[in-house]
Parts: C-alpha cells; sequence; structure tokens
C-alpha cells in the first residue's frame, strides 16, 4: 500500500489537472503529466553531478566525437545512468523564450532519455501548452516539486509513477485496457509467479530478471519488483521488455529509468516477428497479451520460424489459426525460461478462453496444449471473475508455467475456479465492473500455495441485487450460492484420442428418364442458372444451334447478374459458350444408349421403371454395357452420369471397393462376405469421431478397441475403425488431442424450479391476462 508520502505526491502531480481542464480533453492529461514527472524526476537526480557533466561537456564538445563516445564519457562524471549537458533547468527557464528553452532542454539529454520525451510526443504538447498561455505555469508547477532521491527512494518514486499510470488510464478507459492491466490482476498474477519462491528470493546477494513481451506501460514488471523488495530489499531485479504500441513503451521505459533500471533492456517493436531480447532467458516472465487479435501481419514471418526453425525457434510445436495469437505469446515465453540445470523459470499470462478447447486432435492449438502438458510445464490455471478489464467482460483465466516443479505438483495441473472472488466496483471504468480485493486474491493464492483440493467452499459474498422492474415471479428462483472450488488432476486427463469410425456406402441406382434428363445441365454453380436458361430459350434449338445465346446474350447476362450474383465473370463466359452445353448433351445421349443396353441385360423394371439396390450387380454391368455400346466415359464423365442415376440408400446392399486375399478383421474394415475377404466404400456422410481418454495404465490398442466394442458396435454394428489415421508423434492408433474443459470440470446441476411453482406462476400471469381483457371489454 502507498504511504502518505507518495499518496499525496501522485495527488498532487495530478492535480495539475485542473490547470488543463477545458483547454485539454481529459485523456489528454497524462500525456502531460506523465512526461513532466518524468522530466521533474530526472532533474532531481541530476542536480548533485550536474555541473561536473556540464563543465566536462565543454570539454569533449570541442572534440566533436561520436554521440556515443561521448555519452560513454559524460556517463562517468554522473552516478546515475543519464545526463542532461544543459546548464537550466525547469526553474530557470524563464517567461519570454520558454517554449524553445524547454524543448533545447530536453534534447540535452542522452539518447535513452531523449527517445521517450519524443516517443510521448511530448514537442507537440509543449507547442499546445504554449499556444494556451499555460506552458509557464505548468512548469512552474512542476519546477517547485520536490522529487529528489533524498525525499522520494526510487522505489517509492516507482509507486508515484505507477499511481499517475493509474490515473491516466481510468481517465482514458476506453483505450485502457491496450496498454494497462488492472492492479488487482497484475497484483494476483504476481503472486501467483512469486510465492513459491519466497524463501529463495529473501537470501543475500539474490539476482533475478522479470520480462514481460507485452510490457505495455510496465505493470507488470513494476509489480514484480516491487513483490521482490518488500520480500528482500536488496535483492537486484533486472527488468526486460518489448512493447509494440510507441506511447506505453514510452511510460513503460520512463518507470523503469525512475525506478533505476537500464532501460536498454526496454525495446520498441512486435514481439512475435521481431524478438529483439532473442538471445535472452529470464527467470520470472508475466504478460497480459491482447485477447483474440489475429496475426495476419507478421504471418509470415511467424510460419516461417515454425518451418524453417522447428523446435529450435519459439513456435515448434503448431500455430494457432490467424485470428488469435494468444497461444503465439504464450509459445515465445516458454522459449525464455532459464535451464532448469540454472535454476529454473516461471510464467505467469492471462489468456480468454478460447486457448484452452480451441481445436480438435492435430490442429495446431490442441499440439501446442500437447507440448505444455507432455512437457509438464503446466502448473495451475485460475478463472477468473468475468468483468475484470477496461476493454472487455468476457471470461479470463490466469495461466501459471514453470520448468522447475515442486514433487508433489509433477505429472499434475491444478485448476482453481475463482469467478465468484470479486465485488461490485462503486463506478465503472469501460467494461471493468468488478474489482478484485486483498481476500479474493489470499484465497486464491492461498490454495494454489497448499496445492489444496477444494471441492467447494461457500463464500460470504453479498447477493446480486436484481431489478424490481416488471412483473415478479411468486415463486422466484433461489439465488445460487457464491463458491470457491480448486481440483487437481493428472495431466494426462486433458489428453485423448480421435479415432475415425467409417460405415459402409449404401447406394441405389435407377435409369430412369427423369435422372438422366439431370445431365444435360452441368454440375454446381452451374446447375440452377443452366436450367432456367433452357427453360427459357432452350425449346427452339436445334442440334445446329444448340447452346447458341448469340442473340440473347445482353438479356441473359443481365439477368444472371441479378438473380445468380455468386457467378463469376469466367463462369458467366462458361455459361454463354456453346461448348458447356453441348458437352452436357453429348453426356445425356450417352446415358440413353447405356439405357437401352442396361434395361437389356438387368431388366427394364429393375433398372429403368423400377430401382437396382444392388450397386456392386450394377458396376458389373454397367462395365460389360460400356464395352458392348463403345460408349467411352472419363472419369469427370462418369461421376456425373453416377450422381444423377444413384442415390444413398440404408436399405441397399453394402458396395464393395476392393477384395482381400488377406485374413478378414471387421473391426478395422475387412469383412467376410461368401467366403471373400472384402473392404467396403466408405460412406463421408457418416464418418464419425470418437475422443478416446489418454490411459496411460494401459496399450493404446487395448483402450481403444475395449472403447469400441463398449461405446460404438451397439449401436453401429456394420463400422469399423480407420487404422490409417495415426498420431504423427507416436505413430500409434488415433491422433491424440489435448483440451482443458475448464467449465465442465467445475459444473454444478441446479435442478429447475417444480412443475407446481411454474404452474403456479401461469396461473397469475393468466388472472391478471383475463382482469386486463374484462376491462377493455366491460
Amino acid at each position: 500500500m502507498m504511504t502518505p508520502n507518495f499518496t499525496q505526491t501522485a495527488a498532487f502531480l495530478w492535480s495539475v489537472a485542473n490547470l488543463l481542464r477545458g483547454d485539454f480533453k481529459q485523456s489528454q492529461y497524462g500525456r502531460i503529466i506523465l512526461p513532466f514527472t518524468l522530466l521533474r524526476r530526472l532533474e532531481c537526480v541530476l542536480a548533485k553531478d550536474k555541473a561536473k557533466v556540464v563543465k566536462k561537456q565543454a570539454e569533449i564538445g570541442k572534440m566533436n566525437l561520436p554521440e556515443e563516445v561521448s555519452e560513454k564519457m559524460l556517463l562517468r562524471e554522473t552516478e546515475a545512468q543519464f545526463f542532461n549537458t544543459s546548464s537550466m533547468d525547469l526553474s530557470t527557464l524563464g517567461a519570454a523564450d520558454i517554449k524553445d528553452n524547454l524543448e533545447s532542454y530536453i534534447q540535452a539529454f542522452c539518447r535513452d532519455a531523449r527517445e521517450i520525451f519524443e516517443y510521448f510526443k511530448f514537442a507537440e504538447f509543449i507547442a499546445q501548452l504554449n499556444d494556451a498561455n499555460l506552458l509557464y505555469k505548468v512548469v512552474q508547477k512542476f519546477a517547485n516539486t520536490d522529487l529528489s532521491p533524498k525525499r522520494i527512494s526510487n522505489y517509492e518514486m516507482g509507486l508515484v509513477f505507477e499511481e499517475l499510470i493509474r490515473r491516466f488510464a481510468e481517465s482514458s478507459n476506453e483505450t485502457a485496457g491496450e496498454h494497462f492491466t488492472p492492479r488487482d490482476i497484475v497484483r494476483l498474477t504476481t503472486s501467483l509467479v512469486f510465492m513459491e519462491d519466497d524463501e529463495v528470493l529473501t537470501q543475500e546477494g539474490i539476482i533475478r530478471t522479470i520480462y514481460d513481451p507485452t510490457a505495455g506501460t510496465g505493470g507488470f514488471l513494476s509489480s514484480g519488483m516491487d513483490y521482490v523488495t518488500e520480500l528482500n530489499p536488496n535483492a537486484v531485479m533486472r527488468a526486460f521488455g518489448q512493447e509494440l504500441n510507441p506511447e506505453s513503451y514510452a511510460i513503460c521505459k520512463a518507470d523503469m529509468l525512475i525506478k533505476g533500471q537500464d532501460v536498454s533492456r526496454i525495446k520498441l517493436g512486435n514481439t512475435l516477428s521481431n524478438d529483439q531480447l532473442y538471445a535472452d532467458k529470464f527467470d520470472y516472465m508475466l504478460s497480459n497479451p491482447p485477447f483474440g487479435v489475429d496475426w495476419k501481419k507478421v504471418e509470415k514471418d511467424v510460419k516461417d520460424e515454425h518451418t524453417i526453425k522447428g523446435f529450435d525457434g519459439r513456435f515448434g510445436p503448431g500455430l494457432p489459426r490467424v485470428s488469435d495469437g494468444s497461444l503465439l505469446f504464450l509459445m515465445h515465453l516458454m522459449s525464455k525460461l532459464r535451464d532448469a540445470k540454472d535454476g529454473g523459470g516461471r510464467i505467469g499470462i492471462i489468456l480468454n478462453g478460447s486457448p484452452l478447447f480451441t481445436g480438435g486432435a492435430g490442429s495446431g492449438e490442441s499440439e501446442m496444449r500437447r507440448y505444455i502438458l507432455e512437457a509438464d510445464l503446466l502448473e495451475a490455471i485460475v478463472a477468473l471473475p468475468t468483468d475484470m478489464f477496461y476493454n472487455t467482460g468476457i471470461a479470463t483465466y490466469v495461466w501459471v508455467l514453470s520448468n522447475k516443479k515442486d514433487a508433489e505438483r509433477k505429472g499434475k495441473v491444478q485448476l482453481i475456479n475463482g469467478v465468484n472472488l470479486c465485488g461490485k466496483m462503486r463506478k465503472s471504468l469501460g467494461s471493468k465492473r468488478n474489482v478484485m480485493g486483498d481476500d479474493d486474491i489470499a484465497t486464491i493464492t492461498r490454495a494454489f500455495g497448499q496445492f489444496e483440493q477444494i471441492d467447494t467452499l461457500t463464500l460470504d459474498k453479498p447477493e446480486e441485487v436484481k431489478s424490481n422492474r416488471g412483473r415478479q415471479s411468486a415463486n422466484p428462483k433461489a439465488a445460487e450460492p457464491k463458491t470457491f472450488s480448486s481440483k487437481i488432476f493428472a495431466t494426462t486427463d486433458f489428453g485423448y484420442r480421435r479415432i475415425t469410425v467409417e460405415r459402409p456406402l449404401r447406394l441405389s441406382v435407377q435409369f430412369s428418364d427423369e435422372r438422366l434428363e439431370e445431365l444435360r445441365f452441368a454440375p454446381k454453380p452451374f446447375n440452377a442458372v443452366m436450367k432456367w436458361a433452357y427453360k427459357q430459350f432452350g425449346q427452339n434449338w436445334t442440334d445446329a444451334t444448340y447452346g447458341d445465346f448469340s442473340d440473347v446474350e445482353v438479356e441473359v447476362r443481365a439477368y444472371v447478374k441479378s438473380n445468380f450474383s455468386d457467378l463469376k465473370e469466367k463462369q458467366i463466359k462458361d455459361l454463354l459458350d456453346k461448348k458447356l452445353w453441348r458437352f452436357q448433351k453429348g453426356l445425356l445421349e450417352k446415358g440413353q444408349v447405356l439405357q437401352w443396353q442396361l434395361g437389356q441385360r438387368m431388366g427394364t423394371d429393375a433398372i429403368v421403371d423400377g430401382q437396382c439396390d444392388d450397386f456392386n450387380r450394377f458396376e458389373v454391368e454397367l462395365k460389360q454395357a460400356l464395352k458392348v455400346t463403345g460408349v467411352k466415359l472419363d472419369a469427370k464423365e462418369k461421376k456425373q452420369l453416377l450422381d444423377a442415376v444413384s442415390w444413398k440408400n440404408p436399405e441397399a446392399v453394402r458396395v464393395i471397393k476392393k477384395i482381400h486375399t488377406k485374413k478378414a478383421d471387421p473391426l478395422y474394415g475387412l469383412f467376410s462376405v461368401d467366403g471373400q475377404t472384402v473392404e467396403f466404400q466408405t460412406d463421408g456422410d457418416l464418418r464419425d469421431n470418437e475422443n478416446i481418454p489418454l490411459d496411460p495404465s494401459r496399450s493404446v490398442i487395448e483402450t481403444v478397441e475395449d472403447y469400441f466394442h463398449a461405446e460404438v458396435a451397439p449401436h453401429v454394428p456394420d463400422a469399423w475403425i480407420d487404422k490409417n489415421k495415426r498420431d504423427e508423434k507416436d505413430g500409434e492408433l488415433g491422433i491424440v488431442g489435448y483440451e482443458i474443459p475448464f467449465n465442465r470440470h467445475f459444473y454444478v446441476y441446479t435442478p429447475p424450479r417444480s412443475l407446481e411453482e411454474i404452474d403456479a406462476d401461469l396461473d397469475v400471469v393468466s388472472k391478471e391476462i383475463m382482469d386486463l381483457l374484462r376491462e377493455v371489454h366491460s
């Protein structure tokens, strides 16, 4: 908690907003107050060595040295990691030329500090303040504020700056979620990541690194450093981060500079496509990547790394769909874990629900979950309440990962359901309507730290106040109690094998005139439009003019564009071309020749007027008819012909694909029929997949076959397992998939109200309606 010293300091600095009100938007206050606070803090820190730096600059300024060389020489003259070579400060800028003097003063900073003001676009706000005649007043306000290290330590100044960042985020909450994670979520995530190492972090001379690839304004980095400082004031925490948004980058870098960090470790750019800390490994990592944001802009870079580097890069396990890149950030963080032999690392990342279950077996998402769980990196997932973030109210989760699990956690994953651990805010901030208190955070961290299974803990939370507007039920549904749960699972509990279950194709055939007439028209997308065109114009065609639209092309084109808008220009040209029509007419004529021949061989009643339910017999007769008549059908023509004259019929004979010499094995699709071993054609419409839970205690074959006999065969006795669908990694039957169905594990059945209660409510409503009707008619 903030002490009165820097709480009052933060409030005083933010009071500059009173000067800005009216001339600037509320969302702009922070863009002025934050850089001015940074500026004043920097000059207070530099005051002790200012004279030596100015004197040294006078000497080396005549040498015409490169900036990097001169900076190194000037840094030797000061204890800080930055400097300013101007003889001015905020109190001596003067009123007359204050704009030019202030800009000159800022340019005299070293490159790292100067860059921060550039990304703040501070020069633009200086100009706006000057135009509003407010620049001198604002400068004087900050010049008279003592932010010296003697009064406020680096740690305390960091808290002041964090408080200003929070106020800035809340004053512009429509975009706050893009760069600012609410402090309650930051505290929870930080505690979950660091608490397992509390004992180690209190040791003398401890040095640790912390990293955030989506640093935003630096909230997670600051929180991690604060956590360790409270445990051990002498511990050294080195902060690393990368941020895409220039303004957020500037705020983060300023915060780190104020805290005495080496700001060269804070990078600007896209983490996924340009990892600027690619060679570094870290002890602790915290991140709140954007939810559900696509990665199309960096798709080529990410896919190239996945393809070329494989597991030597960051994305070896797989790639998620382009519409959501959350799991890419998790893969990135996992690649940054310090090796276990060097002490290992821990990760805390906030994700939405999608990474838990999106993607079936074999998909990129499933393979990424598989890698995490089979490598035994996942320690826990905590479900957060909804409405916790500024820019979204969706369900969110904290994932905690580590490559240095305690012995009791090995092979285990803890799921913590904290969706009810919150209270309502007095005033909503964007989509944030709920807040987690210290007790709520303690409940979660205690359950996590004790690795405790809690079936159902009833919370002392007030019931939600429901609206009393409108009709109220005489027997309202009782409010569900607010509960908290924690469950522990084996990593294999989230895995399954997806087997493909096939069923035989069964076809009936009829060579009737009506079915053959369909051959006059090409399949989709031409079928409907060709039927319309033939009805309108085809009745007058002769053999010589068949398919000729030359006289009505304009009319046909206009109608097609208006009524068949899905047809592209090339398809319209094909429609108007005689070749397409004459091809179809030729196919119809071939079908009619075969119709006569098959009628002679199979009997008219069976194949023309009636139907044949044995497609195997029909194929033999068709082959003979083609030979006798000399009709030639290519693959495309044969498919279209069969599509026209056949249909699926569950009562028909199974269609044979191939006869084998090997032994029958009906479980895997080889059946004994009339003394032969046959393989049937599969019916794609009846194909199904079964997800079989992993069972490490049994062989894959035993698990799969027992499941099939118990759950599939009794319902579809003609089904079989496709033995060619095997997992790429282990080569075993079925494709391995992983999902974490969080809600399913915590679902509690609530019985509906009794029919008597519902009937009573309906009687009351019916009586009210009848009374109203009597009033209308009286």
